[in-house]
């Protein structure tokens, strides 16, 4: 499996982070932490035999894909045991996605996951993954007193693989203006 997601600027990958580390240390579970997974939003799952076969596509992505703002302004949780924050799906976000997803469609011997496709993907940044039900309450808690909604910049794109998460490429995105 792979990911291709979106990361952010340094002020709001300092924020996530510091919610990351609030609830591995409230909760108990340091998953994220101790895989060194970074902040990033995922805007696609790709199941595909090889990286080979994806990096032309990921690489096209180059100048037709730029940075943008988004508002991340909720919690949440996929049961039984992710915590995540969440963004608004704005203009911005709704483009990108689809133009990775339009990207990828065509490539032959892989799948774009189900919860990843235009219409049903939930944009969601995790914070807390492995939880059992108490750190998953203890982590929401911690969110609770810790969380206030926040503007980020989406600065670049990534592929990577998955478990452990690993980069294989990244690139700038360029700004609009």
């Amino acid at each position: 499996m792979y990911l291709i997601s979106a990361y952010f600027d340094d002020s709001s990958n300092q924020k996530i982070q510091n919610l990351i580390e609030k609830v591995a240390k409230k909760s108990g579970n340091p998953f994220m932490i101790d895989n060194q997974v970074p902040p990033h939003m995922t805007i696609s799952a790709i199941e595909s035999r090889t990286v080979k076969e994806l990096m032309p596509a990921f690489e096209s992505l180059q100048g037709k894909v730029g940075s943008g703002e988004i508002q991340i302004v909720s919690l949440g949780a996929l049961l039984p045991y992710v915590l995540y924050v969440t963004p608004v799906l704005n203009a911005y976000l709704f483009e990108m996605q689809k133009q990775v997803y339009d990207t990828f469609l065509p490539i032959k011997d892989t799948k774009i996951s189900k919860y990843y496709q235009p219409g049903s993907w939930l944009p969601h940044i995790t914070i807390g993954k492995t939880l059992t039900k108490e750190q998953l309450q203890a982590g929401f808690l911690c969110l609770q007193e810790n969380f206030a909604p926040f503007t980020a910049t989406i600065t670049h794109l990534g592929l990577a693989k998955t478990n452990p998460h690993k980069d294989v490429s990244r690139m700038v995105l360029e700004t609009g203006e």
